[in-house]
């Protein structure tokens, strides 16, 4: 990164966890989904809104996780741990709950993109490629691959304006 402005990446990273200038944002694309609709799952489609939500939000926490925690240690299996087997929310707060833990979750490597000192280092159990910067463009990568599936699973729906 050297010749550039550190700033301007570091925002435009920032930004690009939640923007709005390619895609719909998360925020969008949850909002107003009614309480019936979070765990249907109409034809062709392998996931409900609840667990593309709670799947999006379980990933992105673990991301996190593995890069600020210096005592990191990958014990999620996958598929399992990172998908909701059932289509609807457990009770009746864990929407809410998954949404709020999802934007936690991205203001925190917002915070990340800006406050590190060198985005190119590894972090802290990493391996040399496993840098904040990958683990930043990795959530930004799946988070809009979600996104698209939240919308499509919207439209397929009928619930999508």
């Amino acid at each position: 990164m050297a010749g550039t402005d550190q700033t301007q990446i570091r925002d435009h990273l920032a930004r690009a966890l939640g923007w709005d200038e390619a895609r719909a944002t998360f925020d969008k694309a949850v909002k107003g989904i009614p309480p019936g609709k979070r765990g249907a799952r109409p034809e062709g489609f392998e996931h409900s809104l609840w667990q593309l939500v709670e799947h999006m939000r379980r990933a992105q926490d673990d991301i996190l996780d593995f890069s600020v925690n210096p005592k990191y240690v990958h014990t999620m299996k996958w598929p399992d741990d990172y998908w909701p087997v059932e289509p609807e929310p457990p009770a009746a707060g864990a929407w809410d709950e998954s949404l709020e833990g999802f934007t936690r979750g991205r203001e925190a490597l917002q915070r990340l993109a800006r406050e590190t000192p060198d985005l190119t280092a590894p972090v802290p159990t990493g391996k040399s490629s496993q840098t904040y910067l990958r683990s930043i463009l990795l959530v930004i990568d799946h988070s809009a691959y979600h996104v698209g599936q939240l919308v499509a699973l919207r439209r397929a729906l009928g619930i999508w304006t």
